[in-house]
């Protein structure tokens, strides 16, 4: 068994992912999000989709956010 990166819990269906050549171990999706999503530079809520990228280097989770930055 291996245990989450980010909740500790160790559970027989962990899974691995690998981003940017850094390896993480985690038991749920949620988890996963909590480390890989990134998020919206104006109300910091986790984006768990494409985003709105009005320039490179900045991402928000939709067009208001965007706006109001």
């Amino acid at each position: 068994m291996a245990a989450c990166d980010t909740c500790g819990n160790d559970y027989y269906n962990a899974f691995t992912v690998t981003k940017a050549g850094e390896t993480h171990t985690f038991d749920s999706l949620e988890c996963a999000a909590q480390v890989l999503a990134p998020t919206c530079g104006h109300c910091g809520c986790r984006i768990l989709g494409h985003g709105v990228e009005p320039d490179r280097g900045r991402i928000f989770c939709c067009e208001h956010c965007a706006e109001a930055a």
